[in-house]
């Protein structure tokens, strides 16, 4: 126990180094993360300064911002939209977890650690940050759907760390995890989860606004932190994570439709807290450490930032949303906290790790931790960079996919067509699970099945080792090939709910769409199924034989891909000719709402561009005088420009150097979200002082 002189002590110095490092990096117009973990740093005892705080009691200090700032997370996100966000959260999670933690293990070979110690390495890098991520989204004030999104796949991402850790748990004890073990483990999870939502919809929203009603601030305080521990303990107690608990409280509370209340009181105690646990974070840094494994440190903090970059931003797209926010939501998630010190400190318990990798999983954590903030920062131009860079064919196909998918989730539900999509993803997750177990099932019994054939045949060893890994490999087939077909048959399926085919005889004008959202459907189906499988079964097969057989069929696909991309585009310029014809005909007619009636009709006959829509640029508009490059229109807002009518002139098809002039009427296609977001930069009055010259 520690007396109140010791926790006084480190409460003392923790704030007040903490305060004047803040206010330093305000002034360099730095993040106060940043200030922080400086403090952390000097006031740790790794540090050479004759400050130093009690680390435990920091520690103990910490959990409680952890808890706060999740709580209000949750209240930040009400049940139903995380319901809203849930398939591109799971998706994204399921992907991007799966490919760090084959990347994670590809470098942990190759710097020579143990097979275990690879797949510890995989299961520290594969999750991000909650608490940086909150902390780093409110000083930069972002919000809407890229938080939604980030949040959400947060929240995947920690139910996938619980898993992990009882996986690892069973395989570093030698009791190994059979399937059934995997399927207790996923259902005690399912069941704490609805239990706790189910009891907790029924009490805490009547209890909330029952305290509500009483117009005591401090009791409603009170009451709303006391719900967020209460419930962060039962989930500890059941053997889950506080953070867990705490956002599951918060979004509890935003039911009860009090939240804006509760979070304004919340938010000076969370901020207390919060910088504590970045100090915390801060003490764990040892510059010593860093140094002497600097090398496996760069390489993983590289890994981090561009792996997640990437398996995050594919997701992101793939599940509907623009190339601008799957950018912006990779490099949001690049970086690990928390939960990687907990999985790294489990590999210490179990003596499955060596002494080394716990301090290198802080150092990459804390160099993630202090890049977060530019890389938030910097996502908007990068993500404008990689727009611009995508070849002209792939700017098409992102700037119509949003809409096909916003079109796919728009479409009549039946239950025939429900019931079919289940089934191939039951049948998908069947022929990759049954593949896996063959993988592994060959590996774990490749000596004593050599045996076996070698004594019964009369055969060599070798020979005998090549018989048994032939007849695995011509099981595997059948397993790839239904993979491929129904990740296919899958792909159709959508694609016809999305954009109905025509009667059997009559021309299909929306072939082409049809045609690269199918390819791109198929892709994302074996993506999501593929590297989950590559990352399960690479610890069992030597060499990337796994990885190659995805590579090959990715690289099929992907060709498939770029031939639909290009006829798209040839789509997209016959059906802008289209568009610009009708706008000619109405050049005598001033009226948008004209116009809109006539791309109305269009979008009947033309399916496959969304719903283009019609924007008149006013002589106020800051769009007056600025080409489509400068303007970079679809780098921002994921619409995308198919033809101007320009008065007397008539209309064109517009490239990246048109000028845009007062009066141009604007064609616009993609998803209504993107439209809206178009229409808001391209209706915002300049300033007199702009309009003037």
């Amino acid at each position: 126990m520690h007396g109140a002189h010791d926790f006084l002590k480190a409460l003392a110095m923790v704030l007040c180094v903490a305060a004047v490092t803040s206010v330093i990096f305000q002034r360099l117009r730095q993040p106060v993360v940043l200030g922080y973990i400086i403090a952390g740093l000097i006031i740790g005892p790794h540090v050479p300064i004759p400050l130093v705080a009690d680390p435990s009691i920091v520690q103990t200090l910490s959990e409680l911002g952890v808890i706060l700032l999740m709580f209000s997370l949750g209240l930040e996100f009400s049940l139903r939209k995380l319901f809203q966000v849930g398939p591109t959260a799971g998706i994204t999670a399921v992907i991007q977890c799966s490919l760090m933690i084959w990347l994670g293990f590809v470098v942990g070979r190759a710097f020579g650690w143990t097979t275990l110690e690879s797949i510890f390495v995989g299961a520290i890098i594969a999750i991000s940050s909650t608490t940086i991520i909150a902390k780093a989204f409110d000083e930069q004030g972002i919000k809407g759907k890229l938080r939604e999104i980030v949040v959400g796949v947060l929240i995947v991402e920690d139910l996938i760390a619980i898993l992990l850790m009882a996986t690892l748990t069973a395989v570093s004890s030698g009791a190994g995890l059979s399937a059934g073990q995997l399927a207790l483990t996923i259902g005690r999870l399912g069941l704490f989860l609805v239990g706790l939502v189910v009891v907790g919809l029924l009490v805490i929203p009547r209890v909330v606004r029952a305290v509500h009603r009483l117009e005591r601030p401090e009791t409603l305080l009170v009451t709303s932190v006391g719900i967020c521990f209460a419930v962060a303990l039962l989930a500890q107690e059941f053997g889950y994570s506080v953070a867990l608990g705490a956002f599951l409280a918060g979004s509890l509370v935003a039911e009860s439709g009090k939240e804006k209340d509760v979070e304004h009181l919340v938010q000076p105690v969370r901020d207390v807290f919060a910088a504590i646990f970045f100090v915390s974070v801060g003490m764990l840094i040892d510059p010593a450490l860093v140094a002497e494994h600097w090398v496996a440190v760069a390489v993983l903090t590289g890994v981090v930032i561009l792996g997640k970059l990437v398996g995050v931003s594919l997701g992101v797209f793939l599940t509907g949303n623009g190339t601008r926010t799957a950018v912006q939501s990779g490099l949001s998630l690049a970086q690990i906290g928390e939960f990687s010190f907990i999985i790294a400190g489990l590999g210490l318990s179990l003596n499955a790790t060596g002494p080394f990798l716990y301090p290198v999983a802080v150092a990459v954590s804390a160099i993630t931790t202090l890049t977060t903030p530019f890389l938030i920062r910097a996502s908007g131009p990068v993500a404008n960079f990689v727009d611009r860079k995508l070849p002209k064919p792939l700017q098409t196909f992102a700037a119509l996919y949003g809409s096909w998918v916003e079109g796919l989730r728009a479409a009549p539900q039946q239950k025939t067509t429900g019931a079919r999509i289940r089934r191939m993803v039951r049948l998908l997750v069947l022929d990759a699970a049954l593949l896996a177990a063959l993988v592994i099932g060959t590996s774990v019994f490749l000596e004593r099945l050599t045996t076996t054939v070698e004594s019964r045949g009369g055969l060599g060893a070798s020979v005998a080792r090549l018989l048994v890994i032939g007849l695995a490999s011509a099981l595997a087939v059948p397993f790839l090939v239904g993979i491929v077909r129904v990740a296919r048959g899958m792909g159709v399926l959508l694609a016809d709910l999305a954009l109905p085919p025509v009667a059997e005889g009559k021309l299909d004008r929306a072939a082409a769409p049809r045609r690269a959202l199918v390819v791109t459907l198929q892709l994302g189906s074996l993506l999501s199924v593929g590297i989950p499988l590559v990352a399960l079964t690479q610890p069992f097969i030597p060499g990337f034989q796994g990885a190659a057989v995805l590579l090959v069929q990715l690289v099929v696909l992907a060709v498939g891909f770029w031939r639909s991309a290009t006829n798209l585009q040839g789509h997209v310029r016959a059906g802008s000719q289209v568009i610009v014809s009708a706008l000619a005909a109405q050049t005598h007619v001033g009226n948008e709402k004209k116009h809109g009636e006539q791309l109305k009709t269009l979008h009947a006959i033309l399916p496959g561009l969304g719903e283009p829509t019609p924007v008149r640029l006013e002589a106020s508009s800051p769009a007056v005088g600025r080409s489509l490059a400068q303007l970079n229109l679809r780098g921002m807002t994921g619409a995308t420009v198919l033809a101007i009518q320009r008065g007397e002139e008539g209309a064109v098809v517009p490239t990246a150097q048109e000028v845009l002039r007062e009066g141009d009427v604007l064609a616009l296609a993609g998803t209504h979200e993107a439209i809206d977001a178009a229409r808001a930069v391209l209706e915002t009055p300049r300033s007199p002082e702009a309009v003037a010259p």
